[in-house]
């Protein structure tokens, strides 16, 4: 994707974890932004959940280095010290994946949790350059970013130019009106006269244009319409201009919580594999093609696993059901055709 691209307009800027420090050589020139971000709040602890507003419960992680893996990483990594870790979640945020705290400052959800445990695990000090997510690929292909865990979904056509470590269930949804009746009901054709938006780049577009080819095909229409900003998207389908939103079901799902009581409540209108019919998609961290990075990053997460922290990071996010058994290197993903 989204990841990914569920938005939240009142959430804004990026800082560290507990410290902020501007980096000159960071994604300026592609419209990103970076801070540094610490792998522990204090010695061998990482809390993850923090000043998440509530989307999660905030628990504190004893994780340290493990030499047989950090050995592992590529010579360059291992001498910077560092890991650069990309979020394509500019301008506004996508709780609960990666948003701004209730601080107003510091940058929290589930996939910057993750990717300071697995940090921890390298030894590697964690380092945040949050862009758009056209954007966070452009920083990957630069080699101005490490690995993104920016909710990427493992595909064919990105194995082309990148490599996977697997760690979460790719699950997309398509969000309504709380009235609207309309469900999906794992059926395209269910789609036809309907107008859904969807982010641009992602690969629930991928999906949902292809649906759109084969009504077409049988003489009915589906609109697509993009938006920038998830109030501009949000006031549109409160209003009737379109039917429904297709994106990733974490970013759907809370959005649905915390509209509930309101008059713009929303509900799950029905999901879908993010790899098609015939696979279930995962999310994956995501680094340059041959970089010698998946390998590690899979051992990693591995250890995460085994060890309980993954499977309490899940909980504390509220994404228990979306655990994957273990993390593999480049897993087959959503084919180049989806037919």
């Amino acid at each position: 994707m989204r990841t990914h691209l569920t938005r939240r307009s009142l959430i804004r800027g990026l800082t560290a974890a507990t410290a902020v420090a501007t980096l000159a050589t960071g994604l300026a020139a592609c419209g990103g932004e970076s801070d540094a971000a610490t792998t522990t709040d204090t010695a061998g602890t990482i809390t993850v959940g923090r000043l998440s507003n509530g989307a999660a419960t905030e628990t504190a992680l004893r994780v340290s280095e493990v030499k047989s893996i950090s050995s592992l990483l590529p010579d360059d990594v291992k001498k910077s010290g560092k890991l650069v870790i990309g979020s394509g979640t500019l301008p506004s945020g996508a709780p609960p994946l990666g948003f701004v705290g209730s601080d107003q400052k510091t940058l929290t959800g589930s996939e910057i949790d993750l990717a300071r445990l697995v940090s921890a695990v390298l030894g590697l000090k964690p380092e945040v350059q949050r862009s758009t997510w056209e954007n966070l690929f452009i920083g990957l292909d630069s080699g101005k970013v490490d690995v993104a865990f920016s909710n990427v979904t493992d595909t064919e056509e990105r194995k082309q130019k990148y490599e996977f470590a697997s760690y979460r269930k790719d699950d997309l949804a398509f969000e309504v009106k709380k009235d609207n009746t309309w469900n999906f009901d794992d059926n395209y054709e269910n789609l036809a006269g309907k107008t859904v938006s969807v982010g641009n780049g992602t690969n629930q577009e991928k999906l949902l244009l292809e649906w759109k080819a084969k009504l077409e095909k049988e003489g009915k229409k589906l609109t697509v319409k993009y938006f920038q900003e998830t109030n501009s998207l949000y006031l549109a389908l409160n209003s009737g201009k379109i039917d429904a939103y297709f994106g990733p079901s974490p970013n759907l799902s809370y959005h649905t919580t915390q509209t509930a009581k309101t008059p713009q409540a929303t509900r799950i209108a029905g999901r879908f594999s993010g790899a098609g019919e015939s696979l279930q998609g995962l999310i994956a961290a995501t680094a340059k093609k041959d970089s010698g990075l998946a390998e590690p990053l899979a051992a990693a997460i591995n250890h995460l696993i085994e060890n309980g922290q993954y499977a309490k990071w899940l909980k504390a996010w509220n994404l228990s059901g979306e655990a994957v058994a273990k993390s593999e290197v480049n897993p087959p993903g959503l084919p180049l055709t989806n037919s």
